[in-house]
């Protein structure tokens, strides 16, 4: 029992520390695919790319959080999972293996739903936000505010490739406006960064994108292809965002 115990611990332990970090990262300006894989990159030990390790370290509170992410995760905590795990195997007492697999499921399905409640995060956010603000000497805002993103709206990044459909076309070509998203920026390659990009500014393959919109318009977005289909898909998107956006 002690043993089912201390498992469900530290991972409870370990899905609080990440969340909060992914969090913390995300109020200094990073989206949330990108800082929750820096968070459990760091926690792991598995690292990261060049590019993205570059905007942590340039980035002080970003690097404080990464910092200590890879302190705690190096002290032991997820090796303790698997040296637990076999602890568990060998566990003899009167509680049955039936018995400590359903403790299991339960306390990781329960886990599960707690890490996936909007209001656990909101208050986490509420928090993490607050002691960004108290502890450190960065400005840091709710960008998730700002920007409006409820409901579906939400900012993501999206990486280039030669077969993509934005590939090689300007931003007054694409005329994603029309589709409800907007450019917010482009890092190019080499690792420039092209804020508040104009009309004329070619997308080319290896780009990232900052775009602000809704999910389903970017999922949709992403998956266009450099063909007569994603053109046929672009004026789909059109027609539906001027609907969307027509008076009842």
């Amino acid at each position: 029992m002690t043993a089912v115990i201390s498992l469900l611990l530290i991972l409870v332990l370990s899905v609080v520390i990440t969340r909060v970090s992914t969090i913390a990262l995300m109020h200094t300006g990073l989206s949330l695919e990108t800082a929750r894989f820096q968070a459990r990159s760091a926690f792991t030990g598995a690292g990261f790319t060049t590019n993205e390790s570059e905007r942590i370290v340039t980035h002080p509170v970003r690097r404080r959080i990464i910092m200590a992410l890879m302190m705690v995760g190096n002290a032991g905590l997820v090796t303790a999972v698997a040296s637990l795990m076999l602890t568990f195997i060998g566990d003899q007492t009167a509680l049955g293996t039936g018995m400590r697999i359903t403790l299991i499921v339960v306390g990781v399905t329960a886990l599960w739903s707690l890490t996936m409640s909007q209001w656990v995060e909101q208050k986490l956010s509420m928090a993490i936000e607050w002691a960004l603000r108290r502890y450190t000497q960065m400005d840091v805002q709710d960008y998730a505010a700002l920007m409006h993103i409820a409901d579906d709206y939400r900012i993501s990044e999206l990486a280039v490739s030669a077969s993509d459909w934005l590939c090689d076309k300007s931003l007054r070509d694409s005329n994603l406006r029309n589709e409800g998203l907007i450019v917010l920026g482009i890092e190019r390659p080499d690792g420039s960064y092209l804020g508040a990009p104009q009309p004329d500014t070619v997308i080319e393959a290896r780009d990232r994108l900052l775009i602000y919109g809704r999910a389903k318009n970017l999922e949709e977005l992403d998956k266009r292809r450099r063909d007569a289909q994603g053109d046929l898909e672009h004026e789909k998107a059109v027609a539906q965002h001027a609907l969307q956006q027509a008076p009842d």
